[in-house]
């Protein structure tokens, strides 16, 4: 059995919101930025777990959810840590949903959270070293690590017959972080990187930087950057140049925009994102398209999956103190228990509510390793007569 401490948890209902008070939840992401085009998809899959749990009525003696948004812009720390301060010190959160890029989220978890004693679950950042940041145990991620998506790039790269490439990459934390861990590892499997080259975000002209990397060249570009700007700067400069036209996309560069963009000229483009093959995902997805929500966009699986249990952990507690919280993420997350997955919101309150185990796994198959963290299956995507099409999991 799982071991949540009742007299814990029965104390600190005592403290926390309960009694059919009103909790709120920060839903704290990048609305604007280099990735605003994914953020609506994430924040709808947050608040369609939050809209469950209401309509279940079980949440910590009829309590209500209330999510309250904040725009992490994605790549200004001083702008994501001034909203997730107004978030705590205004709106009064009990949790954080978000950030979405890793700089923000660390930037956040540092200033913010941890002095606030704050649970914070980022459904989608990646960087390596958010797995070593000093939390206090109160931050957790639904995104498995990049140091495991530049191995999963790496061999599709190399199944791919490709054993040389150029590397350009969005300068922070994320694309600094995904770029040296593919290196590694596509070096150790016998690969060569021409180049591996930083770029900023929000230049009108990338010529100087596509120029650098076509001296370099390579079979293919990997643009470890974000699709609303830098990285689709980047790959217009290279097709209208001619310098590169197959493109190696992760994660933030797997999105409607560029296909809308550029259609079929970047036909024969491939990549990964974080995604699950198991059948809460086709659920899940289900569940988000009768929403309005596209299920498939990336990160919008762990959106909803990162509010489930951040309010799966306040039943558990019976609180909202971060402490306490913090202490039941875990074992509402992972085995043993009853499986809960999507639209089962209220029978895994239900049980929780009567002392029982639950093992929460989702839309994103949830099993947190390590530091709080998924341990992570991606999807290996390829672009085909100018639409993304799922080649196979890994």
């Amino acid at each position: 059995m799982k071991k949540i401490l009742m007299a814990t948890a029965a104390s600190a209902l005592m403290s926390g919101a309960a009694f059919a008070e009103d909790v709120k939840v920060g839903v704290l992401l990048g609305f604007t930025g280099p990735l605003e085009s994914l953020a609506p998809h994430i924040a709808g899959g947050a608040e369609l777990a939050i809209a469950e749990v209401n309509d279940s009525g079980q949440f910590m003696d009829g309590s209500t959810v209330t999510a309250v948004r904040g725009d992490s812009t994605c790549v200004d720390a001083a702008a994501a840590t001034a909203a997730a301060e107004r978030l705590v010190t205004g709106d009064g959160v009990a949790g954080i949903v978000g950030a979405m890029c890793s700089g923000a989220t660390g930037a956040v978890l540092t200033s913010v959270a941890l002095p606030n004693g704050i649970v914070q679950i980022s459904p989608s950042a990646t960087s390596p070293g958010l797995s070593t940041i000093e939390d206090n145990g109160l931050f957790f991620r639904m995104a498995p690590s990049d140091a495991r998506q530049g191995e999963i790039m790496a061999d599709i790269i190399t199944s791919r017959g490709i054993n040389e490439v150029a590397v350009t990459y969005t300068n922070n934390d994320y694309g600094k972080g995904l770029a040296d861990s593919f290196a590694a590892a596509f070096e150790a499997a016998g690969g060569t990187v021409t180049i591996n080259a930083a770029h900023e975000e929000g230049k009108a002209d990338y010529s100087a930087e596509v120029g650098a990397l076509a001296s370099a060249g390579g079979q293919a570009l990997v643009v470890a950057g974000y699709s609303d700007q830098g990285g689709s700067g980047i790959i217009q400069g290279s097709l209208d140049t001619g310098a590169f036209d197959t493109f190696v996309l992760p994660d933030g560069m797997v999105s409607d925009i560029l296909t809308e963009k550029f259609g079929s000229d970047i036909d024969g483009s491939f990549g990964q994102h974080p995604s699950s093959a198991n059948d809460g995902a086709g659920k899940l997805e289900e569940m988000l398209a009768a929403a309005g929500i596209d299920g498939t966009s990336p990160y919008a699986k762990e959106g909803y999956d990162s509010a489930a249990v951040l309010l799966l952990a306040m039943q558990a507690a019976g609180s909202t103190d971060g402490a306490a919280v913090s202490a039941a993420v875990t074992e509402v997350a992972n085995a043993p228990g009853e499986p809960i997955g999507p639209g089962e919101l209220a029978k895994g309150l239900e049980i929780l509510a009567a002392g029982g185990d639950i093992d929460y796994v989702g839309g994103s198959d949830v099993e947190l390793i390590g530091p709080g963290e998924s341990g992570g299956s991606y999807r290996e995507i390829e672009i085909k007569d100018g639409a993304i099409e799922a080649v196979k999991f890994h």
